[in-house]
């Protein structure tokens, strides 16, 4: 038998649990990616182009849950009756952090209840929190069984001919395991393609308009370039673009809805309007860049008293918009300047399509 539980999650399962930005590129592929990038540049919502994604893991990593239930029954002696004192043990040896992920998530526990239920996942405050869980369980499984009567389901599993037997104890602990993966997905998801989609936007924005992307601790070059989140001595700038010495813009992007926009301006009031490269002082104008305002708000006067411009995603056509507002503020001369509408969506398209996403990430 496969003592550990961990033994039997699949590795489909483990794919699911834990990635970074880069990692997600390769995983779903870069022309989907890309595919994403130009429909928010044709004024797509962000968050409704990436909840597929989202759902597509969750649902994915729901049904490996159940296989790992399903094979641990089968494989685990004291599974899942000691389910929770058999993971608590399993989770002090030397295991993978997808494997160390998967079988938090059978507890009931994320990464955020760890740090705030547990105070940091010490030994006394887990056997507390496994105690109560033991509890909490029994009288539901109790509660179950007098409102419902006995359930048994029994799961074939084609690939291995095998007949699986579940009931309440386990049934419902396997949805604490779902419940809590979904939670914990959803969470870090949220995070990660805000943060990943900000650097993808704005880099492909940047190559599309004909910016060279470089590194500014590196490269002293100051005509056609930008680089991403760099720290200055107020705060991080999103993006940093310079079309020659001493002329230039910063960025700040943000997927936010139309009742925060005042955050994001109040953050941006607080850049300087010089900026030091290479040996050079540079002027720099804001641009602050928003899913969508909403009505009554005072954002666009606000970011006129910073001489900033503020421009929606949710405009079809704010690519070009950007390009108007770099050839009034600095100059910037650019062949989608003298595009209709429909000729820059396609001319976006087919730059998008040319760029390396990786080396934004």
């Amino acid at each position: 038998m496969a003592k550990k539980i961990s033994n039997n999650i699949p590795e489909l399962g483990l794919s699911l649990a834990s990635y970074t930005g880069k990692q997600v590129i390769t995983r779903i592929g870069d022309e989907i990616i890309k595919d994403v990038i130009i429909s928010v540049f044709s004024g797509g919502n962000i968050r409704s182009l990436t909840e597929p994604l989202t759902r597509r893991r969750i649902t994915l990593s729901s049904a490996s849950l159940l296989i790992t239930f399903l094979r641990s029954t089968k494989n685990v002696e004291g599974f899942p009756e000691n389910m929770n004192e058999l993971i608590s043990k399993e989770l002090t040896t030397n295991i993978s952090k997808e494997k160390k992920i998967y079988l938090q998530w059978m507890l009931g526990l994320t990464g955020k209840s760890i740090q705030n239920v547990l105070r940091g996942n010490d030994s006394t405050s887990l056997a507390s929190y496994l105690n109560d869980l033991d509890n909490t369980l029994k009288n539901t499984i109790d509660q179950a069984r007098e409102d419902f009567g006995n359930i048994k389901s029994n799961f074939y599993l084609e690939k291995s001919d095998d007949n699986i037997l579940l009931n309440w104890p386990s049934l419902l602990q396997l949805f604490i395991a779902i419940g809590t993966q979904t939670l914990a997905i959803r969470g870090s998801e949220k995070s990660m393609y805000g943060k990943l989609f900000e650097k993808l936007i704005l880099g492909s924005l940047l190559r599309v308009l004909g910016f060279k992307l470089i590194d500014p601790n590196t490269s002293t070059e100051s005509n056609m370039v930008f680089w991403l989140s760099q720290r200055g001595s107020k705060r991080e700038s999103d993006a940093t673009l310079l079309l020659k010495p001493g002329v230039g813009a910063r960025f700040d992007i943000g997927f936010i809805g139309p009742g925060n926009t005042e955050i994001s301006l109040d953050k941006v009031s607080r850049f300087e309007r010089e900026m030091e490269h290479g040996s050079s002082l540079h002027f720099m104008s804001t641009i602050i860049i928003v899913d969508r305002i909403g009505a009554g708000s005072r954002i666009t006067e606000m970011a006129e008293e910073i001489d900033g411009n503020i421009v929606q995603m949710s405009m079809a056509f704010w690519v070009k918009e950007i390009a108007k507002i770099l050839n009034e503020k600095l100059g910037l001369d650019h062949a989608i300047l003298d595009m209709s509408d429909a000729e820059s969506i396609n001319y976006i398209e087919k730059e998008v399509r040319k760029i390396d996403l990786n080396s934004f990430v």
